[in-house]
């Protein structure tokens, strides 16, 4: 059977990677329904850690911002700070070059969650997709200041040739059965109640 043209967006373990963008203490006020991603982002980053997927997070400017929230318990990733918009800063194109190098992965593609939707997270998409890579949005884990920015940014980002997604899709997907040896502690992180945020409505 001849090979399907388009990419179907599959998730697999050895060859991908997540990405946490910019979840920081100063953007706590005024990102709408932070709580709610911030439940998300802790569903991913420990999932991350269970499933030994690399975890990158960055950091905008954290001399003014702050650090990434406390919620996020995350030692196993690998920070990187920046002052551009994209998380594809040198710093961090290095590294996964060096990670694919020394972990034999052949990244084909990313999970992306944080703020904001529009700007940093959009920006990180785009440069992953003109990468080649397939980029995954986990919708419930994304946010911004706007709802309006958040949903045109989706749209945007849709027509980019991004996937829009879950955080249960993704990780169910990952595991792919339930006799994955990490099945029950992943199944865990997704038992608990969904944040009702409205965050996947109209997408």
């Amino acid at each position: 059977m001849a090979a399907l043209a388009r990419s179907l967006g599959r998730i697999r373990r050895h060859n991908t990677a997540f990405l946490l963008c910019d979840m920081q203490e100063k953007f706590k006020p005024s990102i709408c329904h932070f709580p709610e991603i911030t439940a998300v982002g802790k569903r991913m980053v420990e999932a991350a850690k269970h499933l030994d997927i690399p975890l990158i997070a960055t950091e905008q400017y954290p001399e003014g911002l702050g650090a990434t929230v406390s919620e996020l318990n995350v030692p196993h990733a690998k920070f990187f700070a920046k002052k551009i918009f994209t998380m594809l800063t040198p710093e961090v194109n290095n590294y996964l070059e060096t990670l694919e190098k020394e972990q034999n992965r052949n990244l084909a593609s990313v999970v992306l969650f944080g703020i904001e939707t529009q700007v940093c997270v959009s920006q990180t998409a785009l440069d992953f997709l003109e990468l080649g890579l397939d980029v995954h949005v986990v919708a419930d884990g994304c946010s911004s200041r706007s709802m309006a920015d958040r949903m045109l940014a989706f749209e945007r980002l849709r027509q980019s040739g991004a996937f829009i997604t879950t955080s249960e899709a993704v990780l169910f997907e990952l595991l792919g059965s339930s006799s994955h040896p990490k099945f029950k502690e992943v199944q865990a992180l997704v038992r608990g109640p969904v944040p009702d945020s409205k965050l996947v409505s109209n997408l």
